[in-house]
This record gives C-alpha cells, sequence and structure tokens, in this order.
C-alpha cells in the first residue's frame, strides 16, 4: 500500500515535471520567433550603420507593388523609435505626396528640411507638391464648372506624375473620362484600381456606369450589384441600378406593346423611356429607331422624321433608321428627301428588298408631283365624277377665254390651254386611269384633239373655235358668240 502510493506520488510528479518542461519550450520558441520578425525594425532603429539604408530599402520595395500602408506602417515605427532619423521624414513625405495626403506630407518635408536646411532634394518634392495639390484642386473646380478636357490635363500631366498613387484623382480622371465620353478608358482605368482594391464602391460605381454607357447593361449591373453588396445603402449605387432596371423595364415593355399592334400604347412608352436618361445615346438610339417605325404605323409622318432624325444624329450610318426616315417623309410627300434617305440606304444595303421597293415608290412619286396636277388645275378632288368635271371645265373656260380678258390676254391664253388640257385627260376615262395609276401621260394635252374641243388657238391665233356639248348655260356670249362656236 505505502509502496503503491509512492509509485503514485512519483507518477503524479513525472506528469508534472514534463508539462512544466514542455511550457517552458513553447514560451522560448514563441520568444524567438518574435525576435526573429522584430530583428528588420530593431536593426532600422538600432543606429548600427547600414540599418536604415535595409529600412529604407524594404520601404522602397513595398511602394513598388504598392503596398503603401506597410511602407507608411515601418517609417512610423522608426521616426517613433529614433525621432531624430531624418531620412525616416523625407521617405514619409515622399510616400504621403504620392497618395496626395498633401498637409501630413508637407509637414514631413519641413520637420527634414529643420533637420536639413536647404535639401535641394527636399525643395523640389516640397514644390512638386504644392503644383500637384493646386492642379487637383483646379481639376475639381474645372470638373464643376463643365471643363472636362482641361481638368483631364491637369490630372494626367501634373497631379498623377507628382502623386501616381493617388486615388482621389485616379476617380476623378474616370469621372471625367465618362464626361468626355470615352467609356473604354473609364473601364481600363477602374480596372486598375479595383485590381488593387477589389471592395472599392465609387470605382466599382464609375465602371458600371462606363458599360451602362456602352449599353452592356448586363455588365453594368453585376458591377452596381457588387457594389451594393458590400454597401447596401450607398445612394448613388442604388439609384444607379434602380435606374437602369426601369430603363429596361419601361424599353421591354415599348418593344411588347409595339408587337403587339398596341402602337399609341408604345408611343407613349417609347417616350417615357427617351425622358429617363437623354444621355444614355448608346440606348437611346434604338429608343428613337423604334418610336419612328410605329410612328410611321401610325401614318404620323411629321413625328416619325423628328424621331429618325433623332436616331441618326447618333448613328448616322443606321440603315434601318435611313430607310424608316424615307418612307416616313413619303408620308408628308417630301419626295425628294424620301429619294435621297432610301437611295442613301441602298447603297449601304444593296441587298435589302424592302428597302428598293421603296426607293422605287419614291421616285415614282417624286416623278407624279413634277407633273401637272390635272385635277387641281379645274379645282376638283381625285374622285371627282365626269359630270363634277365637265361642269368645273365649263365654268374656268368661261373664266378665262381669253376675249373676256382683253386687258390680260397673255395670261387668259395660258390658264385656257391649261383648261383644255386638264379637261382632255379627265375628261377621258381611259386617260384618266392611266394618270391616276402614275404613267407617264407627258405626251398628252399638248394637243387639243380630244375632249369635245377643237384646237382652241388654230388659225391665225385669234380665232377660237370651242364647242361644249349641250353649249355654255344661259345662251351664248355677247357680241356674235350664239351657238358657243368660238
Amino acid at each position: 500500500m505505502e509502496m503503491g502510493m509512492g509509485m503514485k506520488v512519483f507518477g503524479f510528479d513525472l506528469v508534472a515535471c514534463r508539462g512544466f518542461i514542455y511550457t517552458i519550450f513553447i514560451l522560448n520558441f514563441v520568444f524567438c520567433c518574435q525576435l526573429i520578425l522584430l530583428q528588420p525594425l530593431v536593426a532600422a532603429i538600432d543606429g548600427k550603420p547600414g540599418d536604415p539604408a535595409t529600412l529604407f530599402e524594404r520601404v522602397s520595395q513595398s511602394i513598388k507593388v504598392k503596398k503603401y500602408s506597410e511602407a507608411l506602417a515601418e517609417l512610423n515605427a522608426a521616426i517613433e523609435a529614433d525621432p531624430a532619423l531624418s531620412e525616416a521624414y523625407s521617405h514619409r513625405a515622399s510616400v504621403l505626396r504620392q497618395l496626395c495626403r498633401y498637409e501630413e506630407s508637407e509637414e514631413s518635408y519641413k520637420k527634414f528640411l529643420e533637420m536639413k536646411p536647404g535639401n535641394s532634394a527636399a525643395e523640389k518634392e516640397l514644390s512638386q507638391l504644392h503644383q500637384a495639390k493646386n492642379a487637383l484642386d483646379s481639376a475639381n473646380n474645372l470638373f464643376n464648372s463643365g471643363d472636362f478636357n482641361k481638368a483631364l490635363e491637369y490630372i494626367e500631366k501634373v497631379v498623377l506624375v507628382f502623386s501616381p498613387a493617388c486615388s482621389k484623382a485616379k476617380l476623378l480622371k474616370v469621372r471625367l473620362l465618362i464626361a468626355t465620353k470615352d467609356y473604354s478608358s473609364a473601364i481600363s482605368e477602374t480596372g486598375y484600381i479595383l485590381k488593387e482594391a477589389e471592395d472599392n464602391l465609387e470605382a466599382l460605381l464609375l465602371r458600371g456606369r462606363a458599360y451602362y454607357y456602352l449599353a452592356d447593361h448586363d455588365v453594368a449591373i453585376r458591377h452596381y450589384q457588387k457594389g451594393l453588396r458590400l454597401d447596401p445603402e450607398h445612394g448613388e449605387l442604388k439609384k444607379a441600378y434602380f435606374g437602369l432596371k426601369n430603363l429596361l423595364k419601361k424599353t421591354k415593355s415599348a418593344e411588347d406593346n409595339a408587337s403587339k399592334g398596341k402602337l399609341r400604347l408604345a408611343v407613349e412608352e417609347y417616350k417615357a423611356a427617351l425622358a429617363l436618361d437623354p444621355d444614355h445615346s448608346a440606348h437611346n438610339v434604338h429608343l428613337h429607331l423604334g418610336l419612328c417605325k410605329v410612328l410611321v404605323k401610325l401614318g404620323r409622318g411629321k413625328d416619325a422624321v423628328a424621331s429618325c432624325t433623332e436616331a441618326l444624329e447618333i448613328d448616322g450610318d443606321l440603315v434601318e433608321a435611313l430607310a424608316q426616315r424615307g418612307e416616313a417623309k413619303l408620308l408628308v410627300e417630301d419626295w425628294e428627301g424620301a429619294v435621297a434617305d432610301l437611295k442613301s440606304a441602298a447603297e449601304k444595303s444593296p441587298q435589302d428588298m424592302h428597302i428598293r421597293e421603296a426607293l422605287m415608290k419614291a421616285e415614282r412619286s417624286l416623278k407624279l408631283s413634277q407633273r401637272k396636277d390635272w385635277y387641281k388645275i379645274l379645282g376638283v378632288s381625285k374622285t371627282a365624277s365626269m359630270s363634277e368635271i365637265k361642269k368645273a371645265y365649263k365654268k374656268l373656260a368661261l373664266q378665262w377665254h381669253p376675249d373676256k380678258n382683253v386687258d390680260n390676254r397673255e395670261e387668259a391664253e395660258a390658264k385656257f390651254r391649261e383648261i383644255a388640257a386638264a379637261y382632255e385627260i379627265l375628261g377621258d376615262e381611259d386617260k384618266r386611269t392611266r394618270y391616276d395609276r402614275g404613267e407617264d401621260l407627258d405626251d398628252m394635252g399638248t394637243g387639243m384633239g380630244g375632249g369635245g374641243f377643237h384646237n382652241p388657238f388654230g388659225g391665225g391665233g385669234q380665232q377660237y373655235t370651242f364647242h361644249f356639248e349641250g353649249g355654255f348655260p344661259g345662251g351664248g356670249f355677247p357680241g356674235g358668240f350664239g351657238g358657243f362656236h368660238f
């Protein structure tokens, strides 16, 4: 019993001893690791020759790989350990200038110059700091006033030269690129920013906006969504995201109504979509074209011309917009304009038979518009009956007979010939039908051998032989025109 208790006690002592030895080993291991990790910093602040050089070499390497926070941490620690380490102030000032933390940078430069008065390198860098700061302020003011190109010049040629790691300047540059519609460059610039900090909300917003203005809406939405996952209450991201969703919804509604034949409703939806963002040219060009096509179907030629013109101002080579505007011009009887647009569209798309047919129609309409309008000359509608045409003819022939217009005989003779020519065409059923079909009747109406009259200006130019079947109402003209033979 005593022996067992002795072994137990002995066993207990052995376990305790092992635990104590293990604890000592762990503590020594941790201490050694700490010494190894702190050795560079200790060396940097130990004051031994060559140690500051090692520190500054590490700082330079951190800057090369754009680890500015690490570089600043080392420099701040070195200064705290040895406030007399002048070069640490110079290096810290340089890092802060590159980050465009200008006030802090200026303090460090001044501290260094107190220790090293007249140092030309530090004075030069301090001057560069002031140039960069003033240029950044100027760029912001120019951006707010709308002078985007000048602002971009300040950013690229001054600020980012002396402060290449300035996040504010980089983001302002992206805003300026978007303002000048250089969306591809904006995408590239934000790509570099996000490579360094993938959770940069403003970069996500601006990159999404650049894709938005290129009408790459799916990619834009993904950028907005990523930003909103990081900050669901970010005001600009929410506005951009829901604004785009609303635009797509309005656009789809307009297109659906147009395809279903609900044309008037489609017009309103297209207009509503266009009002959401008048600057979104890459998308609005399709909205203007869609609206133009619907307006053509509705026969609203003037409005359709305006919509297609808006589309062509954005993209002058848009063949469908040219063709649709040509058809819209046919509706407003702008024959020459219609021919010009449709001819241009046909040259750009020679295989499109629909355009070729529309062009032929426009050319035929133009030719018809250039011939005399016999209906207009007789003052009757295109649906007038034969009796109405004859009645109008008799009335005008009486009105413009040269013997009744002694004071303006030449004008009366011209009018009289024109009236007779009109009646020769419209008073003949066959000729009228051919005329209405648009056939070329230019050789008709020049002779006066039909329609119940005989060469009114034959003979010596003074004798009129003009016979109306059944005579004029009211008897003959006074002065020897009985029987209505002139």
